[in-house]
């Protein structure tokens, strides 16, 4: 495993990265809240991406994994700053970001802001406004004053230890909704989404699809699948979801005379149970 490089961001953070090279455009993976770049998704993607010679790029927003920071201190408006620092001075030309969770609304806030460096993107159980959809929405009276008083609150979750939300995430999450106001997105999307998610409700996915200004935006729901969205039948689905989306398919596949969703260099594939 190559050693983890490092990038020092205009806002002062440090933040660890690993940058596979290969033909574009270059594939990101935005991980979600509190994970890191080790994750399952992260690390089976660059290995896809380096046997087919594609740029890859994996990163740990700051407060997470490898990079400089505690989470407690962080908020959705610095890992976006982060994910544009590192999407700007690590990789250039189009892209395709894939943003799973957390990484989802990160995805839609860059791509709202970069249209123009979007080749495709892909969201996996994407969780956007989830501060104040599901966090503050959630809240009783009595969380509420104790977050008012003490700044932060302890929250319990189905997919990792408890963890820390503070009166800063909050608000810095209001400032970065993407649901309330337009989100036109110029290129493909293709949202993959559980049914058996604990954490991001389809209901969520739906809203996202109908929310999405876009002329090919799909949403795919996988029975049973969980927020975790990484055991084989998911991690097919989701390279599945980047081939699609890449710029390259018309000329793949146009001979075909049925409609394509599964594709390769070399063959193409119909949907499939």
């Amino acid at each position: 495993m190559p050693a983890t490089t490092f990038l020092d961001t205009p806002q002062g953070r440090r933040l660890a990265y690993h940058k596979t090279p290969g033909t574009g455009p270059c594939i990101v993976f935005l991980g979600g809240l509190k994970s890191d770049m080790e994750g399952t998704k992260a690390v089976h993607l660059e290995a896809w991406a380096q046997a087919q010679g594609r740029a890859f790029l994996r990163l740990d927003y700051s407060g997470h994994g490898e990079s400089s920071g505690t989470f407690e201190d962080g908020c959705i408006g610095d890992w976006a700053e982060d994910t544009s620092a590192a999407l700007h001075m690590l990789a250039d030309g189009p892209l395709i970001v894939v943003g799973s969770s957390m990484g989802g609304w990160q995805a839609l806030l860059f791509a709202r802001n970069n249209p123009e460096r979007i080749a495709g993107l892909v969201t996996i159980a994407a969780a956007p406004d989830f501060t104040e959809d599901d966090y503050w929405a959630s809240f009783s009276d009595a969380q509420k004053a104790v977050l008012a008083r003490d700044g932060q609150i302890e929250l319990p979750s189905d997919y990792m230890d408890p963890y820390i939300v503070t009166r800063k995430m909050i608000d810095s999450g209001r400032r970065h909704l993407v649901l309330r106001s337009a989100l036109n997105l110029p290129f493909p999307v293709r949202c993959l989404q559980g049914t058996a998610d604990t954490a991001v409700s389809t209901d969520t996915a739906l809203r996202l699809l109908e929310h999405i200004s876009a002329e090919d935006v799909r949403l795919l729901l996988v029975k049973n699948a969980d927020h975790r969205f990484s055991d084989d039948r998911c991690l097919k689905l989701i390279e599945a979801a980047i081939l699609d989306v890449l710029p390259i398919w018309p000329r793949l596949c146009r001979s075909s005379p049925t409609p394509m969703f599964y594709q390769d260099r070399d063959r193409c594939f119909g949907e499939r149970d």
